[in-house]
């Protein structure tokens, strides 16, 4: 493996992580996020990953690997308006299931993640526009960085096996989310598979970028709804429970 190739996946396996578990831990101790600070982060995550993809990009060109190489390509694309649809309403039905469901988990089994949505989802029209920004940006510069790059780079490493290199990827596109905790890790280790398969199905990020951008709009419009009010009415009913015991 290139010696750049190596020093961008082991950025992505280690610091990335590290620093995103360092900021939500930061996110975590203050007592409320301010509009102008949800904003401030919105546009250093757009500037990131954009500068991220950027490099991958750069340093891919640069060895040679082709658009076809890194699925920036429509090979198929009936195969792949398939595809795309059927994955992203996979993933939209999961949501809602999920969001519907974590209200009623008791509070261990919750995670940070209804805390997260609450300092960190858009609250008003102007955080949404905002936040559509960063969605448009994750949706396809992960998608470029883990199933473009880094699938390619790692199944070639591995001899050509697509089913290591789908694992692989999978596997690194899950460490980066370890700011989750344990049940995080593993819900996005099970989609990155998907996403990965699509990818080497139909030979084209359109599919996972289309299902990425889904997801991740669906939870940051429904989740501050969906989440603060249910959960605060069940901690309410749950305290009065205790109270009359």
């Amino acid at each position: 493996m290139p010696w750049d190739f190596a020093i961008i996946l082991l950025f992505f396996a280690i610091a990335v992580p590290v620093l995103g578990r360092r900021r939500v831990q930061q996110l975590l101790r203050v007592p409320e996020i301010t509009k102008r600070e949800r904003l401030r982060l919105y546009a250093s995550t757009v500037v990131f990953q954009w500068l991220a993809a950027g490099i991958v990009l750069w340093r891919a060109k640069a060895r040679g690997l082709t658009n076809a190489g890194l699925a920036i390509a429509a090979p198929n694309p009936g195969l792949i308006a398939i595809v795309a649809v059927g994955l992203s309403a996979l993933l939209l039905g999961n949501q809602l299931i999920s969001l519907r469901r974590l209200p009623n988990l008791p509070p261990e089994a919750r995670g940070i993640m209804p805390e997260l949505a609450r300092r960190l989802f858009p609250q008003d029209r102007s955080e949404r526009v905002a936040y559509l920004g960063v969605v448009i940006t994750v949706s396809i510069c992960e998608e470029l960085i883990y199933r473009g790059f880094a699938q390619k780079v790692l199944e070639a490493w591995v001899g050509g096996y697509i089913v290591a290199g789908i694992l692989a990827s999978a596997a690194l596109f899950s460490i980066a989310h370890a700011y989750q905790g344990r049940r995080g890790i593993i819900a996005t280790f099970v989609v990155a598979i998907l996403f990965s398969s699509a990818r080497s199905w139909v030979g084209s990020l359109l599919a996972p970028c289309a299902a990425h951008f889904t997801a991740d709009l669906a939870v940051g419009f429904i989740a501050p709804s969906r989440l603060t009010g249910p959960i605060a009415a069940v901690a309410r009913t749950q305290e009065a429970d205790e109270k009359t015991r």
